[in-house]
C-alpha cells in the first residue's frame, strides 16, 4: 500500500494549519474563520495541524499560544491535532517513494549558482535544472527536488478563479528536503493533506502561488482531487502582508467578540449589533455565511 494512501473522509473536510512562528493576528485569524465557516456551511469537519517544520524561525510558546487563542474565540475543530514535527519519517518514505519512481533527485547547487544561471519565475528564481541529470563529479547532494514538466498546471479557486503556471518555466524542479535539512512546505502540506483526507482546502491568498506545485506533487503521488480556495489577504499600509515579519500585532483573546466581529465584517459579512458576545456571533455566521459575499481577489483587505 502506498506510503501515503489516504484515510476514508466526508463529502467535506477541511483544515486550518498555523505555522508557530509567531501569535495569531488579524490576518490569521480572517482565514481561520474563512475556512472554519465555509466547512461548517457544508456540514464538514474542519481540523487543525501545527505546521512546525522550520525550528529556526519558530516561537518559543507560540503553537500552545495559538490553541488557547482558538479556544478563547471559540473554535471547535475534529479529528486529531496534529503536529508536523511528528511526522518525519512519514516524509522520508515519501521522498524515498518518488525516488524510486524517478521523480525526486539530489541537487548539489548552491543559491549563489541557481541566481547566476536561472532567471526570476513567479516565486523567485527558476531552477535551471544543473542536476537533473545527476550532481557534478566532487560534489554531493545539498537538497532534493522534484521533477516537473512544462505542461500547464492549472486549477478553478472557488474565490479567485481560473490559475495556473508552466511549473517548469516559471517554477523549475522545486525543493522537497532543504539543504539546511528541514522538509520543504510543499512537500509536508501535501503528505499531511492527503494522509488526513482533506477534501477541501481554505487558505490565504499568498498559498496561490505554491498551488500548481502541491497539484503536481499530488499527482505524482496519486493522491485523490481536491478544491482550492484562496480567501482575501490583509495588507499594511506598504502593501505587506500581515505577519510577524511586518510587525502585526496579536490579536487580544479578551477582545474575542469584536475581533471575531471584525474578521467576519472584512470577508464581507455584517453581523447584526444585537448578536454581541462571540456565541451569538458564530451562530449568526453559521446561518449566514456565504462565500460569495467574500471580496475577490487575492489582496484586497486593507490593515
Amino acid at each position: 500500500m502506498s506510503v501515503t494512501a489516504p484515510v476514508p473522509v466526508l463529502p467535506y473536510r477541511g483544515r486550518f494549519a498555523p505555522s508557530p512562528t509567531g501569535l495569531l493576528h488579524a490576518g490569521s485569524l480572517t482565514t481561520a474563520v474563512g475556512s472554519y465557516l465555509e466547512a461548517k456551511r457544508h456540514g464538514g469537519e474542519w481540523w487543525l495541524r501545527m505546521e512546525d517544520l522550520d525550528p529556526p524561525r519558530e516561537m518559543a510558546g507560540a503553537a500552545d499560544a495559538i490553541l488557547r487563542t482558538l479556544q478563547a474565540f471559540g473554535f471547535e475543530w475534529d479529528g486529531e491535532l496534529v503536529y508536523q514535527h511528528d511526522r518525519h519519517e512519514r516524509y522520508r518514505a515519501v521522498l524515498a517513494q518518488l525516488v524510486a519512481q524517478g521523480d525526486a533527485y539530489g541537487c548539489g547547487c548552491t543559491r549563489k549558482e541557481i541566481a547566476a544561471a536561472g532567471h526570476h519565475g513567479a516565486d523567485g528564481m527558476v531552477y535551471p535544472g544543473t542536476c537533473r541529470h545527476g550532481v557534478a563529479p566532487g560534489r554531493s547532494a545539498r537538497a532534493w527536488r522534484l521533477r516537473v514538466d512544462d505542461s500547464l498546471t492549472a486549477f478553478h479557486d472557488r474565490l479567485q478563479g481560473e490559475y495556473g503556471q508552466h511549473l517548469q518555466s516559471e517554477i523549475g524542479d522545486f525543493v522537497l528536503l532543504r539543504a539546511d535539512g528541514f522538509w520543504a512546505y510543499q512537500l509536508a502540506v501535501v503528505v499531511d493533506d492527503i494522509a488526513q483526507g482533506m477534501t477541501d482546502i481554505v487558505r490565504g491568498a499568498d498559498l496561490l502561488v505554491s498551488t500548481p506545485r502541491q497539484l503536481w506533487l499530488r499527482q505524482k503521488l496519486g493522491g485523490p482531487a481536491v478544491t482550492h480556495c484562496h480567501l482575501p489577504l490583509m495588507v499594511n499600509a506598504a502593501g505587506e502582508k500581515l505577519s510577524k515579519q511586518t510587525l502585526a500585532p496579536a490579536i487580544d483573546a479578551r477582545s474575542a467578540a469584536a475581533e471575531l466581529r471584525q474578521a467576519l465584517t472584512r470577508l464581507g459579512h455584517a453581523p447584526p449589533t444585537e448578536a454581541g458576545d462571540v456565541a451569538e456571533l458564530w451562530q449568526w455566521a453559521r446561518g449566514n455565511w456565504q462565500l460569495a459575499r467574500v471580496p475577490a481577489g487575492p489582496i484586497v483587505i486593507a490593515w
